[in-house]
């Protein structure tokens, strides 16, 4: 079996690319990452962006889009990304009332299934990527991220590790609920304080992450992302340096 992806969000160091967009992916690239999860553009063209993603060896292996995005021409929308060289294109949140139980939920069922056959059709799959609010529970038990992708099977799930372990759930179990669907993984380490959950570079908050690793790992996940959403005490590129450090370390990434 090849090795997997480790992969970095550019989100997670946006205060560097706002500044210095090549720059951070030349850092990006020298600290040992081969690709990177999008976030946006950060207005260039889709030419101009793989263009740089060319010139630092970097490889745009999935990307963030928001569903506005596919507004008002989905395939064009797919076709960019197509050409960023991605793999997959991962809805990155939805508003409560676009989800199941939602007021607006049966239009953007429709429009998923639209998009995921779109990206079915170009070779490219759609995911969906969840923070803690989906984890609440409609009138039939059921959770709000689960009814989304029971009634979205073309859709694949990028599960967050950070937000499904701040609403107390291990994120090796639920990964397990969606083995062979599940091809990317967020790894979002993160500490409980008195202000609430904040995250840490891989390896250095409270999750079990060789656990979380190995587990997706033998359900089929073979892209690990990097990322926070905030760094504290250090900035975000020493965060997503130390994040890959740690994670080199690990015989089963590495073994």
């Amino acid at each position: 079996m090849s090795k997997p992806i480790i992969s970095i969000q550019l989100y997670a160091v946006r205060d560097f690319a706002e500044k210095d967009l090549k720059g951070t992916l030349q850092a990006i690239k020298d600290m040992g990452y081969n690709a990177v999860e999008l976030a946006g553009t950060y207005g260039l063209s889709t030419a101009e962006f793989k263009n740089l993603l060319d010139e630092t060896g970097l490889t745009a292996y999935s990307a963030h889009v928001g569903i506005d995005e596919f507004e008002p021409d989905a395939t064009a929308t797919v076709e960019k990304y197509v050409a960023l060289g991605c793999k997959y294109i991962a809805v990155p949140w939805l508003d409560l009332k676009d989800l199941p139980g939602g007021e607006n939920w049966a239009s953007v069922q429709a429009k998923f299934m639209q998009i995921a056959e779109l990206c079915n059709a170009a070779d490219i799959k759609l995911m969906y990527h969840n923070h803690d609010f989906e984890f609440n529970k409609l009138p039939n038990g059921e959770y709000i991220l689960d009814e989304l992708f029971n009634n979205v099977p073309q859709m694949d799930a990028e599960i967050d590790t950070g937000w499904v372990a701040a609403v107390g759930l291990c994120p090796a179990e639920y990964i397990k609920k969606y083995t062979g669907r599940c091809p990317i993984v967020h790894l979002k380490d993160t500490i409980k304080t008195e202000a609430g959950m904040e995250d840490r570079p891989v390896g250095q908050g409270s999750q079990d992450m060789p656990l979380i690793i190995k587990t997706a790992l033998e359900r089929g996940t073979h892209c690990f992302v990097a990322e926070l959403d905030n760094a504290h005490g250090i900035t975000s590129m020493e965060a997503a340096k130390q994040s890959l450090d740690y994670l080199k370390t690990l015989e089963v990434l590495n073994g």
